[in-house]
C-alpha cells in the first residue's frame, strides 16, 4: 500500500472561508479515506479583531458591517450556515487563544481529534455565537466534546502549544500563504488557496496519488 498524501490545511479559525470549506474538508476525509493525512495548521489574520475588523473595517460599519459581510459571503451555501447576527454583540478579540487550544488538543491526541474539535469550535461561533476567544468557553467546549483539560493543560501552561502555533504562523509566512484556507499538497509545491470548489481538491489529490513520481516541473 502506498504512503497516504500529506495535506497541510491552514486557516484562521475566524475565518469565513474556512467555514465554508468545511464540508469540503469534512467530503475529501470521507471519500479518500486512508489516502490522505489533513494535518491542520493555523495562520494569523484574526489575531487582533479589534484592528483588522473595528478599525479596517470602519468605513463600512465595523464590526457590524463586517457581520453583514460573512452572512453574505455564506448565504449561497447551505451547509455553512451563519446566524444573523454574527459579530453584532459577540466579539473574539483574537483567534490566537482558540489556535492556542486546538494545538494543545493536538499534542495531547492527535491531528484527527484536533481538526474534530476545530470544527465544532468553528461551529460554535458561526452558528451559536459563542465567544470562542474565551478561553473559559473552549474549555467548556474541549469537555463536552470528551477531551480531558488535564491533558491540555499542562501543554498550554508549559510552552509546549504555544511553540507549536508559533511554528504554523512561521510556516504561513516561509511559505508565502496569501490567506485562509490554504492547501498544501506534494511536499508544499502545489498550494490551492481561498475558496476552492471540491472538485478541484479531488482532482489534485487524484493526480498526485495516481501520478506520486511526478514533480512539479517537466524541466
Amino acid at each position: 500500500m502506498s504512503k497516504p498524501l500529506e495535506i497541510d490545511y491552514f486557516t484562521d479559525i475566524l475565518c469565513i472561508w474556512a467555514w465554508i470549506s468545511q464540508r469540503r474538508l469534512d467530503e475529501l476525509t470521507t471519500q479518500w479515506d486512508g489516502k490522505i493525512i489533513i494535518r491542520p495548521h493555523y495562520l494569523d489574520l484574526f489575531g487582533d479583531t479589534a484592528t483588522r475588523i473595528g478599525k479596517d473595517w470602519q468605513a463600512k460599519g465595523g464590526f457590524e458591517g463586517f457581520g453583514r459581510h460573512v452572512v453574505e459571503a455564506a448565504a449561497p451555501y447551505e451547509h455553512a450556515a451563519v446566524h444573523g447576527d454574527i459579530w453584532k454583540q459577540t466579539r473574539p478579540k483574537s483567534s490566537a487563544s482558540t489556535h492556542l487550544m486546538l494545538k494543545a488538543v493536538e499534542g495531547a491526541y492527535s491531528p484527527e481529534i484536533a481538526l474534530s474539535f476545530a470544527r465544532r469550535v468553528r461551529t460554535a461561533f458561526f452558528v451559536e455565537t459563542l465567544d470562542i476567544g474565551d478561553t473559559a468557553v473552549l474549555t467548556k467546549l474541549a469537555t463536552e466534546h470528551g477531551l480531558d483539560t488535564d491533558l491540555l493543560n499542562p501543554l498550554l501552561s508549559n510552552g509546549t502549544a504555544a511553540a507549536s502555533l508559533m511554528r504554523d504562523y512561521q510556516d504561513a509566512k516561509s511559505a508565502g500563504l496569501k490567506g485562509s484556507p490554504s492547501w498544501l499538497m506534494n511536499s508544499g509545491r502545489q498550494t490551492l488557496f481561498g475558496n476552492v470548489g471540491y472538485k478541484i481538491l479531488d482532482a489534485n489529490i487524484r493526480e498526485i496519488l495516481e501520478r506520486p513520481n511526478t514533480g512539479a516541473s517537466w524541466c
